[in-house]
């Protein structure tokens, strides 16, 4: 086992203030390790990085055709969305498509990231609703896809088949059977699998459009979509959104709770994944714009880059205390 590798530095003046370690994976499309940093068989749990996985079954299945899916829901379904009025307005209709509900969801209500949303809710004395919870475009397709098998309503219970879908389309993606799975905050399933696994199906998914059976066919349409609208998988001032519209739709990126976060590169046909040990968010956003650059898909000098790779550390008067940088370990 090799120990994790300092990732991301924070400075402030002179002196090294803080220090985040971490794993990382490059994957070609045959699931070939291009370059590491750490532990490539360091178990995760890759969270909402993952979610494109978890569309798998409703394309390979057919539910996404049979309801005429459009891009933009497709984005939404692999979407950690900022509960903003474009996210919520298009699962609403989502929903409604399907004549369900808000009650049909099981992900739970989460308050908006969205500011502008949050204070709309404040002013007119609402609560959070399930469709504003960051999850509710998978939970959106994780329905579909319940309702084009005519299963029953608790879609996130582990013996549910859509449940055992998604994990078969894991396990087949990562390459090696899950050790186990968590519960998510969405209280779906998260299963477990190691930073190469990850990156191995990263790579699977940045080939997909290289093969022509069912699932790489659906594969290469999520990549699509999330990459053609990085507005409805993130959000405004996320680093989502903001490095894909850096990368002009070459690349689609995610993360996942907990500083994890992938990259699929379909024109290299490689996949990233990356591990930040403490969870920091800002560590992983630093190594994953980091490790973008050393692969030629995105500017180091950027606008969007430099907001989270050498990124300068302000303080409340908006005065230059510092910076969060790559160490030198992640370099190319």
């Amino acid at each position: 086992m090799t120990n994790p590798v300092p990732m991301a530095e924070v400075w402030r003046g002179p002196l090294l203030e803080s220090l985040h370690l971490g794993h990382a994976v490059v994957c070609d499309a045959s699931g070939q390790i291009v370059r590491s940093w750490g532990d490539p068989d360091a178990v995760i749990y890759p969270r909402s990085s993952a979610k494109m996985i978890q569309a798998l079954p409703l394309m390979s299945s057919g539910a996404a055709a049979k309801y005429g899916l459009t891009s933009e829901q497709l984005a939404l379904a692999c979407a950690s969305h900022n509960g903003a009025h474009i996210h919520t307005d298009r699962v609403n209709a989502w929903l409604a498509q399907l004549g369900l509900s808000d009650s049909d969801f099981r992900c739970g209500p989460q308050e908006p990231a969205d500011i502008p949303a949050r204070n709309e809710l404040i002013k007119t004395d609402q609560s959070p609703c399930q469709v504003h919870n960051n999850c509710s475009g998978k939970h959106a397709g994780f329905l579909t896809l319940s309702q084009h098998l005519g299963t029953g309503p608790e879609y996130v219970e582990m013996d549910h088949p859509v449940q055992q879908a998604c994990l078969a389309a894991f396990e087949e993606v990562t390459g090696m059977d899950s050790p186990g799975h968590g519960i998510d905050g969405c209280s779906a399933p998260n299963f477990a699998t190691s930073v190469h696994g990850l990156a191995r199906a990263m790579g699977w998914f940045a080939s997909a459009h290289t093969r022509s059976d069912r699932a790489s066919e659906g594969a290469a349409h999520l990549v699509a979509a999330m990459a053609k609208h990085p507005e409805l998988v993130a959000g405004e001032t996320r680093a989502c959104t903001n490095l894909m519209r850096a990368m002009g739709g070459r690349v689609a990126i995610k993360t996942g709770a907990e500083a994890v976060f992938v990259a699929i590169l379909p024109e290299q046909q490689l996949g990233v994944a990356l591990k930040i040990v403490d969870g920091a968010t800002r560590a992983s956003e630093c190594a994953i714009a980091t490790i973008l650059v050393g692969l030629g898909v995105l500017e180091a000098d950027h606008p969007e880059t430099r907001k989270y790779m050498n990124a300068p550390l302000l303080n409340r008067r908006n005065i230059d205390c510092g910076a969060i940088r790559p160490s030198a370990e992640l370099s190319f």
